[in-house]
């Protein structure tokens, strides 16, 4: 007689929670696979290997990978919440990235999954402080370099984060982030070589 163990306190068949674990990390492989894609071809890079997950923190990832000579690591997040919940959203993905090949230290970026309004700005607010990012097809940067360690400071102590774009088709759009696990994350990926 096969039994089916219910997972205690979640109502599940444990293999309905393994499937369901299983898809979440074939999900989550997507996913980054598809932000490192975006990353690269925003960065102008050609080629790269395959995205290495050095480690999970929360809602954050730390992630690594070899661009010639060189290792690029990044931090990544997905949003908590999708507004307006009509739309198609596409994947969504705020970064964090080290390039010390390029000198490159902490650099956020938002990515979308469709054309940001040209010559539009994308607001991304911690605790009611605003920054604001100039946009490039789907993705956005911080306008004012010098405000990029500010960004990531407010992210490390912030309680909430969310941003605020524009499409191409004029829809305003926000997402909501949680900020669980960012400096650990951020910690990870501090020596990346």
């Amino acid at each position: 007689m096969n039994r089916i163990r219910i997972m205690p306190g979640k109502g599940l068949p444990a293999r309905a929670v393994a499937r369901r674990q299983n898809r979440q990390e074939t999900m989550s492989v997507k996913t980054i696979a598809t932000a490192l894609a975006l990353t690269l071809a925003s960065a102008g890079v050609v080629f790269a290997q395959t995205p290495t997950r050095i480690q999970q923190f929360k809602a954050w990832g730390a992630y690594s990978y070899k661009s010639g000579n060189s290792t690029v690591c990044y931090v990544l997040s997905v949003p908590t919440a999708k507004e307006p919940a009509s739309v198609d959203h596409g994947d969504i993905f705020f970064i964090v990235t080290q390039r010390p090949g390029q000198n490159i230290s902490y650099e956020p970026q938002v990515m979308v999954g469709y054309p940001l309004q040209s010559n539009s700005k994308v607001t991304v607010t911690i605790d009611n402080k605003n920054f604001v990012m100039f946009t490039k097809d789907k993705a956005a940067w911080v306008e004012n370099a010098a405000e990029e360690p500010a960004l990531v400071a407010a992210m490390k102590t912030g309680q909430n984060m969310s941003v605020r774009a524009v499409s191409g088709r004029g829809t305003k759009t926000s997402y909501a982030y949680s900020l669980s696990g960012i400096s650990a994350a951020l910690k990870q990926i501090e020596a990346c070589k």
